[in-house]
């Protein structure tokens, strides 16, 4: 992979010029929400974690009572709990959507926060949600947007908060029939489509659902149909600017896709020009700030990290693999053959 490695190497050399450029963009106050029912050792564990001192950044403690705001009626009384454990961490920038990184969430994925995020009216920020042990996560969702809006000094819209948390359960409940990653990426999906094309119409987000759900092999079952398609009317019902969040959604799509490949899934939903112009508009246009600077070592070998942030090198690297695939498929077919003799019969005639 000899052109890769070149490729690369320029594109990398690009990059922190860029960078740089990129993270003086970065704009707003970093701020730390820490679960209530932690102590203060597992607190200070979590300042660690996210590699910052109390002096440094805004702290606020948020509560179950805060998290039922949002999810009480939506989310079952065991997902609820009565303790709030989960942490955030969280840096409005001004561009490149919202990359996200969590650490022991076990029910709820970064893409899946990603995504959700989008529905509350999030569009440029980096993202932790962490717990100093296993966790499920629920409560994810409510520190998040605590610290945004702290952090950014903008007060999201009730209703689109609440369809948030809405989507957060209604993903995961899919996530515990048919995976994270396919429910993640039908979800994600059908709300593309959704925003993208204006519509609360329940026939059309119907099509949208059933060519989604066929792209991922999947068949719901008439009630997931129904939960899937109220949360899309309502989504459908609100005014989202979609050239604002498209980033993030498209994002998504692509790291679930990512994701079931390793997982050796045939499923793939995005074709190879959309993954060369994603892994562009990564190097390019994202700055991960707050998302390079986690101490891994201060939660533990144990630990489960996971990001929305692709590996830049594996990324480019099977992008280019797909290329010269591509090519050379074309070359045996005789395509350039016969494009070369369309351009000679083409001048012969003038």
């Amino acid at each position: 992979m000899k052109l890769g490695k070149k490729f690369i190497a320029i594109a990398l050399a690009g990059m922190m010029v860029v960078g740089t450029a990129a993270m003086s963009l970065a704009d707003g106050s970093k701020v730390v929400t820490l679960g209530v029912d932690l102590s203060a050792e597992q607190k200070q564990t979590m300042l660690d974690y996210f590699g910052v001192k109390k002096d440094e950044v805004m702290l606020i403690d948020v509560s179950n009572a805060e998290e039922r705001q949002y999810l009480e009626g939506v989310a079952s009384e065991a997902q609820l709990g009565r303790r709030t454990i989960s942490c955030a961490y969280v840096e409005p920038t001004s561009s490149g959507g919202i990359n996200v990184k969590t650490a022991n969430l076990t029910w709820v994925t970064g893409s899946m926060i990603a995504s959700t995020l989008t529905t509350a009216g999030l569009t440029d920020a980096n993202v932790i949600a962490a717990a100093p042990y296993a966790v499920s996560g629920t409560g994810a969702l409510t520190g998040v947007i605590k610290a945004f809006e702290d952090a950014s000094g903008e007060s999201l819209d009730e209703t689109k908060k609440e369809l948030a948390n809405e989507e957060l359960v209604t993903t995961g409940d899919l996530g515990d029939e048919i995976g994270q990653d396919k429910a993640t990426g039908i979800v994600n999906d059908v709300k593309n489509e959704v925003i993208k094309n204006g519509t609360s119409d329940t026939v059309q987000i119907a099509d949208i659902i059933n060519n989604v759900t066929n792209n991922y092999n999947i068949t719901l079952t008439p009630e997931q149909i129904e939960a899937l398609t109220s949360l899309m009317q309502k989504i459908g019902q609100q005014n989202y600017d979609y050239n604002s969040i498209k980033d993030t959604l498209k994002n998504v799509q692509y790291n679930v896709s990512e994701n079931l490949a390793a997982a050796g899934e045939s499923v793939d939903t995005v074709g190879i020009f959309e993954k060369i112009k994603h892994w562009f508009s990564g190097l390019f246009g994202s700055d991960t700030g707050i998302l390079s600077q986690t101490d891994e070592s201060a939660l533990g070998s144990d630990a489960v990290i996971s990001a929305t942030q692709q590996d830049i090198e594996n990324a480019a690297n099977e992008a280019l693999t797909q290329v010269n695939d591509a090519y050379n498929k074309a070359k045996d077919a005789g395509v350039f053959d016969k494009i070369k003799a369309w351009f000679e019969n083409l001048i012969s005639g003038l």
